[in-house]
């Protein structure tokens, strides 16, 4: 008595005809009766499917389905058991990506691989590989600016992780020189900067450090008085004072994420549609100049006064600069 196979109906058909294109790319020519065995079906139920193949696939770019856009057997073979697919331009042409987008993977790598803690990963290395080979065109090459000098990030990493001292001269946002020394709890980053949350033995208090102001960075020999675990750090890299200056600005309302990392505190309605209002609280004028340079052309201070009046007359003191330097508007 011949064994009874299962009948496939609806969706489990097409499942079926998903499932067998795969198999037939991997063995290339392979009998009616060894692929009814493999898939639990009848003979009749393949050769069904199979002559069901060379009317699938998918349209191309004249958005209609061409004799190039669908799969093609091998029909004198199917007659006689066996089953031959003699284009799958289909699975062949898998996407890729363009060079423009191999470029800016390539590049987010570059930087990831240039941090101490990913700097023997062999896994970045054979990404970085696998993009440049599988594009659709070469990508374009590039360098990734380090910024802060590797050597300053590990040191201060080695330190924090050590539990050691560490003293640097560190330049304020007016520009001033002082020397500080902290006990280092733990290395941020925010896009392209990085901060050291530390304990400033001079201030006893938690305070927030911006690598690329620090110069003359010292590992000293003695134990940190405070560690981490001291601590519960918020994850929240500005934190709030007491004494933080509240300004209200305007800005258009899909640059509002951009702002996240500044806690913008609550929305409402700006002058025009397409805008919003939001306070944002800055330790002082300055940095209050820094977001607005780093975010030139969408931020309106609407109050206080004062700070309308410090950043209008820092941006007329820039555009001294241009007409000194004979730079017409």
């Amino acid at each position: 008595m011949a064994e009874r196979r299962r009948t496939l109906l609806g969706a489990d058909r097409t499942l079926f005809m998903l499932a067998v294109v795969p198999y037939l790319l991997d063995r290339g020519a392979v009998s009616v009766d060894e692929v009814a065995e493999h898939f639990d079906v009848t003979p009749d139920l393949v050769r069904r499917t199979i002559a069901l193949l060379p009317m699938t696939g998918i349209p191309g770019e004249s958005k209609a389905y061409l004799d190039n856009d669908l799969f093609e057997i091998d029909y004198d073979a199917l007659e006689e058991g066996t089953v031959i697919l003699t284009r799958n331009i289909v699975i062949d042409e898998a996407p890729r990506f363009s060079a423009r987008e191999a470029a800016a993977l390539i590049a987010g790598l570059t930087y990831l691989s240039s941090l101490p803690e990913n700097a023997d990963s062999d896994a970045i290395s054979v990404l970085l590989t696998k993009l440049a080979r599988g594009s659709s065109a070469t990508p374009a090459e590039m360098g990734v600016e380090a910024g802060v000098p590797d050597a300053t990030r590990a040191l201060l990493r080695s330190a924090a992780s050590a539990g050691t001292r560490v003293a640097f001269d560190y330049r304020s946002s007016r520009g001033d020189v002082e020397r500080r020394v902290v006990d280092p709890l733990r290395l941020e980053s925010i896009d392209r900067d990085w901060y050291l949350r530390a304990w400033d033995h001079a201030r006893e208090a938690l305070r927030t450090f911006r690598l690329d102001r620090m110069d003359a960075v010292e590992v000293r020999d003695v134990p940190a008085t405070r560690t981490i675990d001291d601590f519960s750090l918020s994850d929240d890299i500005f934190q709030g004072s007491p004494d933080d200056l509240e300004v209200v600005i305007e800005v258009p309302v899909d640059a509002l994420p951009l702002l996240a990392d500044f806690r913008p505190e609550g929305q409402e309605p700006g002058s025009a549609p397409g805008l919003a209002r939001t306070t944002l609280r800055v330790a002082h004028h300055h940095g209050l100049k820094r977001i607005v340079a780093g975010y030139a052309g969408i931020i309106t201070v609407v109050s206080p006064p004062e700070a309308r009046r410090v950043i209008a007359d820092w941006a007329a003191a820039g555009a001294e600069q241009y007409a000194a330097d004979g730079v017409e508007g």
